[in-house]
């Protein structure tokens, strides 16, 4: 009999004071929908308290939607603290109000994909699942 596989899991947050939260909501759903298991941080979360709830829940995913237009300053220090804790390794995907031409820079951070608004959920959904071969 096979092993069933855990389910991917998910950490999502929304850094600052981008109390927009209506898109990582359908996100959430979305995910939980196709079998994901999802941490949702809530709105207005500090860099800290993203990166220690990926600590404590063992996520598989760090997901930061960020529609403020502070994404470069927030992801970067995101993904520095990440790297002191030892999760350098993580799979980490922004959405949310990113211009293109900040792609290549988030990128170049480490952030594995980015979803700009409008992108399709299930470009989401396949994507993460391809990446964790689930």
């Amino acid at each position: 009999m096979k092993e069933k596989m855990a389910p991917i899991k998910v950490l999502l947050a929304k850094p600052g004071l981008d109390g927009h939260d209506r898109g990582a909501k359908v996100v959430a759903k979305t995910l939980l929908d196709a079998g994901m298991e999802v941490v949702y941080t809530g709105r207005h979360q500090r860099v800290g308290q993203i990166v220690t709830a990926a600590v404590q829940e063992d996520v598989d995913v760090v997901g930061l939607s960020i529609l403020s237009g502070s994404h470069l300053s927030y992801t970067r220090r995101i993904m520095e603290k990440l790297r002191e804790q030892g999760l350098g390794d993580k799979l980490v995907v922004v959405g949310g109000n990113i211009p293109r031409h900040d792609i290549p820079t988030l990128k170049e951070m480490g952030v594995a994909e980015v979803f700009p608004t409008g992108s399709s959920l299930d470009d989401i959904v396949g994507y993460l699942q391809k990446a964790l071969e689930r």
